[in-house]
């Protein structure tokens, strides 16, 4: 029997859910909560196998009640549920210690294929949520193509806080010129502004931290 707690302050969401949970064979939810210091008691009461949590929730947010459930019960993975599908808010659930992302708006689709991966401890992302952590991981880890001298010297002054028409200056070319090598330099290295150049240049060695 896959045993599962359900987290949301909306009655009606956590009834749906029960719903479409409890139609697999199997499977139970053993407890509910309408905020994240009533999950996390019900959770250390009834050791669930899986916590089905909301990331907006009264008193304590998903992400703390992640953090404490995980923290008290290593062997009870946590699915966030949420309408959000920025970067930040993904990587904190993460890092807190869930295995699984879904949104909202995909829940009805994909929460079974979530449950049922979580429940063989194996991570599950809806698909945007996966966009979202492939957009984080491009932006964060630099490309392992060389860069030629030139692109080495464009990265030092866009780190060093030069602009577009600086930069034209201090090496004789145009505006134009300078805006087309950026963003080459960018795609190559697959970031998405100016701070992850930074970033780069810092972590491989081209300018002082």
């Amino acid at each position: 029997m896959l045993r599962i707690l359900i987290a949301d302050d909306h009655d009606i969401v956590r009834c749906g859910l029960r719903r479409l949970i409890e139609k697999q064979a199997d499977w139970e939810v053993v407890a509910e909560a309408g905020d994240g210091k009533e999950a996390i008691g019900r959770a250390v009461e009834t050791k669930p196998d899986v916590a089905l949590l909301d990331y907006s929730m009264p008193l304590i947010n998903g992400v703390e009640t992640t953090r404490q459930i995980r923290a008290r019960l290593p062997n009870t993975e946590v699915l966030i549920f949420s309408v959000y599908d920025c970067e930040a808010r993904i990587q904190d659930c993460l890092r807190a210690g869930a295995r699984g992302y879904v949104l909202k708006s995909d829940v009805e689709g994909q929460l079974i294929a979530a449950i049922e991966s979580l429940a063989t401890h194996k991570p599950f992302f809806t698909s945007k949520a996966s966009e979202v952590l492939l957009d984080c991981v491009l932006s964060s880890c630099p490309n392992l193509q060389p860069l030629n001298d030139g692109e080495q010297r464009l990265v030092q002054l866009i780190a060093d806080g030069c602009s577009s028409r600086e930069i034209a200056n201090l090496i004789h070319v145009s505006v134009s010129m300078v805006e087309t090598a950026r963003a080459r330099l960018m795609r190559k290295l697959g970031l998405s502004s100016s701070a992850g150049i930074v970033r780069y240049a810092v972590r491989t060695g081209l300018v002082e931290p």
